[in-house]
């Protein structure tokens, strides 16, 4: 491969070229990477402290690097010793790639071309980047791509890694072991790199997942040393940092022929009702607005117990994967769909957790499943038994977090319009305001609905001042959380979005000198 350079065009001096070198085999190399590794003045590689690099290596394999070309050595200051840095690891790093950087430009200044070796591709999981973002303003950069260890290890499993609409998801085997398996169980297929030492975190999160019979694992992928095994029998002591994991996709699609047309596609069809057999209950939860401090030990217990959740993507994720659990993700618009599926899934004898954002009573999924429950009763369908649990709401949770805006009479309203008129939605609004009721508004301002709390505000300044207290609480019990006291005349409309809740305090709502918001329980 060295003679491909020969008669070609040198890399150009001053420039900077972050050159993929493939995952192991110089075979795999790029006739671009090789011609530029070829015809350097400088080549710099990424190495461990004992001073190995597999991209060196490749390139020196394929007898690319001339005896006149310099060499710069990029050492890492850690692996997985013991970090001694004010900053911790990451801070190590950042420090490190910043010295990578100002040894690069010394060249880069003085005219040279400078050639980064990236194993697999520059730009993915690759050290190459931070030296890219740290030079780019500086120098003129190209980014050659290489063959990812994703192509490789896949090739070395021989299997098929998506089919049809499958979702591939890339993970790092450094993630906890239950947001790993969460992870999983949420894609169809999967890849889990950077193991070694996390291989046996990662070996029970794709048990946890239930995908641990499928998942297959390799170790240096397209070069002699190639190893593929099935991942319960490999030694957990034997496994170095550069594996893989590959967790191909099932086709499915065939089983759920004829329902292409439908909205949601879901990874496992409902079972079919089994005769005789009583349908198993869907139990609609409530999450809490918050992190798992604020999901009630009841919802907990369920989740603990029922073989399939369904839900709402950002929902979902916050349920633990565990043995034995399916999950149905879908999006934000499809409430029916998503209900009726759970209603399916019960008829199969199975139970199901529906689950919800703060309270599903509180326009959350009860409401949807109830209505789908109904329209099966109507069709003569098996009625399946549907239990509602509570959950902590999103205003009662922002409440508190002020101290006792809705201490006294108080409403709860939607402030989208998708389910009801605009003028019925300001209507009740003004009549709740002017009867001196707090109004927590949910939804308040979205992309797609960017004028309605405009609206709103001017409508309710002008019915009852501007005076009136307003609370605008954002990701409460999440990371974020932030609380703002106004009022009416003082709300910035272009601040609110999806994930603020916004509260009119009624003539009598006090605020305290040290910020807190109550409102009276009394009248007069």
């Amino acid at each position: 491969m060295s003679a491909v350079g020969a008669g070609g065009p040198a890399a150009r001096g001053g420039h900077l070229y972050g050159v993929g070198v493939g995952p192991g085999s110089p075979e795999l190399l790029t006739l671009r990477a090789a011609r530029l590794v070829a015809t350097a003045d400088v080549v710099a590689y990424h190495a461990g402290r004992r001073g190995s690099s597999q991209a060196r290596r490749i390139v020196a394999a394929a007898g690319l690097l001339r005896a006149d070309v310099v060499e710069e050595e990029l050492v890492y200051p850690v692996t997985t010793g013991t970090i001694r840095h004010e900053a911790g690891y990451y801070g190590a790093l950042a420090e490190f790639y910043d010295t990578c950087a100002e040894r690069l430009a010394t060249h880069l200044d003085a005219g040279r071309s400078v050639v980064v070796l990236a194993l697999g591709d520059p730009l993915f999981y690759g050290s190459f980047m931070y030296v890219h973002d740290a030079l780019r303003p500086r120098h003129p950069v190209t980014v050659v791509p290489g063959v990812t260890a994703v192509a490789a290890v896949t090739a070395a499993a021989g299997t098929n890694l998506c089919l049809h609409e499958d979702t591939l998801t890339v993970l790092p085997g450094t993630l906890p072991t239950a947001e790993l398996a969460r992870r999983l169980a949420d894609t169809d297929a999967a890849v889990v790199l950077k193991l070694g030492r996390t291989f046996p975190a990662v070996r029970e999160a794709l048990r946890q997942a239930g995908v641990l019979e499928r998942a297959v694992y390799v170790e240096h992928a397209s070069t002699p040393r190639e190893r593929v095994l099935p991942i319960t029998e490999v030694d957990e002591a034997d496994v170095p940092y550069l594996s893989m994991v590959v967790v191909p996709g099932q086709d499915l699609r065939a089983d759920a022929a004829g329902r292409a047309g439908v909205e949601e596609q879901h990874a496992v069809p409902p079972p079919a009702p089994r005769a005789g057999e009583a349908p198993g209950t869907v139990h609609v939860v409530g999450l809490g607005p918050g992190g798992a401090g604020w999901t009630t030990p009841e919802t907990t217990g369920l989740l603990e117990r029922v073989a399939h959740v369904v839900g709402y993507a950002p929902y979902l994720a916050r349920v633990p994967q565990r043995p034995g659990l399916t999950r149905h993700a879908s999006g934000n618009t499809v409430e029916l769909d998503r209900a009726r599926l759970a209603l399916d899934l019960a008829r199969g004898g199975e139970d199901v957790a529906v689950v919800s954002g703060g309270d599903p009573g509180v326009f959350g999924m009860a409401a949807a499943v109830l209505e789908a429950a109904a329209d099966d009763g109507d069709d003569g369908d098996t009625p399946v038994p549907v239990r509602v649990h509570p959950g902590v709401t999103a205003a009662h949770a922002a409440s508190a977090r002020v101290g006792a805006v809705l201490g006294g009479d108080h409403a709860l309203v939607n402030l989208s319009d998708n389910l009801k008129p605009f003028e019925v939605l300001v209507d009740r609004l003004v009549a709740m305001a002017e009867r001196d009721v707090v109004v927590a508004c949910y939804n308040p301002r979205s992309r797609s609905r960017p004028d309605t709390l405009g609206a709103v505000r001017d409508r309710l300044v002008e019915r009852v001042g501007p005076d009136r207290t307003v609370v605008v609480a954002r990701n409460v019990g999440r990371d974020g959380e932030s609380v703002e006291v106004t009022t009416l005349g003082g709300l910035d409309v272009g601040t609110v979005d999806m994930a603020c809740l916004v509260v009119v305090g009624a003539s009598t709502t006090r605020v305290t000198p040290d910020g807190q918001v109550w409102t009276p329980r009394g009248v007069g």
